[in-house]
């Protein structure tokens, strides 16, 4: 059951990285094919969820003053380092996943929270743990 969640987790952060890719300057996402773009989506979604779920707890923890001081505004800040994060490890591990700077990061962290959370309003709850 855990890796049904999981799997949905993934595609909905592929799907939300998708719209990201399409609707700000300075993130891509480059496939040959429909197939091989959808393989590189998945990819990178699972560096996403990766990432999401070892460095984000850390950070949360260690900058909780940070988020209580500025009422979470800096977790917009956050999201941003780790979609560059993301960008950065997709990059040395061969996908094509570029994230061209800190504004478009921070854009499109905001997409991918926006997409992440609108899939998952649509997705049947015993489908999805969040």
């Amino acid at each position: 059951m855990r890796f049904t969640f999981a799997l949905v987790r993934v595609a909905v952060v592929a799907l939300a990285l998708w719209v990201a890719s399409n609707v700000v300057p300075g993130i891509q996402i480059s496939g040959s094919s429909t197939g091989l773009l959808i393989a590189e989506l998945v990819g990178v979604a699972a560096i996403f969820v990766v990432v999401e779920e070892l460095v984000k707890p850390v950070i949360k923890t260690l900058g909780c003053l940070l988020y209580a001081l500025t009422l979470g505004l800096v977790g917009l800040v956050v999201n941003a380092l780790l979609l560059m994060l993301v960008g950065w490890l997709a990059d040395r591990l061969g996908f094509p996943f570029v994230v061209d700077g800190f504004w478009a990061a921070f854009w499109g962290a905001i997409v991918v929270a926006v997409v992440s959370a609108v899939a998952h309003l649509l997705i049947p709850n015993r489908l999805d743990s969040r």
